[in-house]
């Protein structure tokens, strides 16, 4: 594969310019950017620069607004509601995560409603913030119809991603983000850009045949959920969760109202907040310790998120695609 080293301040400049010239502001870009360097710099490249070019689309098309100003309103103590203004979720996150925090120290646990953003990142830097808090964190999204229910061969879920965080204070978090499909369909698309063949049972083809082929699920496929019933009950869950309780589209309501440009459709998230140093006993954090040495000690077995965690320690650049790095360039020609 070619490849372009680029800084993580290089990569950031470069998500940021291009952001600017396609009609978002300081702030919007910002946000943006910055979680597109982290996850460029975690590995995460499903989910760093290669959302660029449909970021921009969706700016471009007026679909998402690149001034967007997300309102938070405390509905109750333990409740936050946060209108995202029809922009990136990163810059809602901005306004709800800390006060969602807050009312998680406070009470023990909070529960951060959003809603009209657009939601197409990585979904671990939410939860993650909440753990460095000292917070257990849960948050979901919905997407638009790509999975199709376990029996079904057309699709209803988006991939419908749910994201965890545990804190270990004085350590880096215990930290997973997946899709209830499969794969995730980043994750695919960049199998079929650099040719490789995806595990079976990733997906089926236009004609609802399993396939390994990345460009037959793609390209009027759909993806299956991950082991089968459990998976498509808990992407129903996902749904549930975050379209049903925050009042906003499921994914089948998601597509409808979109414009087709590509890029991220208006959907909600859903985030949860709990204290264990409110709800456990004083030595919540030595007891789980002890349970994480456990299962650290058996052979092979290695905790969610320590890869990026690792990644992150170090400074050198990056290798990004070069084809990619070239057509982001152009959209600011």
């Amino acid at each position: 594969m070619n490849t372009t080293p680029l800084t993580l301040d290089e990569i950031y400049n470069l998500a940021h310019d291009c952001l600017t010239q396609n009609g978002a502001d300081q702030a919007n870009a910002d946000a943006l950017s910055n979680t597109i360097m982290t996850a460029e710099r975690d590995g995460s490249h499903s989910h760093g620069l290669f959302r660029l070019p449909a970021y921009v689309a969706s700016l471009r098309s007026g679909k998402v607004k690149g001034n967007a100003a997300p309102k938070a309103e405390q509905v109750t103590p333990a409740l936050v509601r946060v209108h995202g203004d029809n922009g990136y979720a990163p810059i809602a996150h901005e306004v709800g995560i800390p006060l969602l925090a807050e009312a998680a120290k406070n009470l023990g646990v909070g529960v951060l409603a959003i809603s009209h953003v657009h939601h197409m990142a990585a979904l671990w830097p939410e939860v993650e913030a909440l753990a460095e808090h000292n917070l257990v964190g849960l948050a979901c999204t919905p997407y638009m119809p790509a999975v199709a229910p376990a029996g079904a061969t057309k699709p209803l879920f988006g991939t419908n991603p749910l994201s965890f965080a545990w804190p270990r204070p004085g350590k880096s978090p215990v930290v997973f983000d997946m899709a209830t499909a499969s794969m995730a369909m980043g994750e695919v698309q960049i199998a079929a850009r650099e040719g490789h063949d995806v595990p079976m049972g990733t997906g089926l083809d236009k004609n609802g045949a399993m396939t390994t082929n990345p460009n037959e699920i793609a390209d009027g496929g759909v993806l299956l959920p991950f082991g089968g019933y459990k998976g498509s009950a808990i992407a129903m869950m996902v749904e549930l969760l975050a379209a049903g309780l925050v009042g906003e589209n499921f994914s089948f309501e998601a597509k409808e109202g979109d414009n087709g440009d590509g890029g991220p459709p208006q959907g909600g998230q859903f985030i949860l907040a709990m204290s264990p140093a409110m709800i456990a006993t004083d030595n919540w954090d030595d007891h789980c310790e002890g349970f994480f040495n456990k299962l650290t000690g058996l052979d092979g077995v290695r905790l969610p998120g320590e890869r990026r965690h690792k990644n992150r320690l170090s400074d050198a650049p990056r290798q990004i695609n070069t084809p990619l790095v070239e057509k982001i360039r152009s959209l600011m020609d």
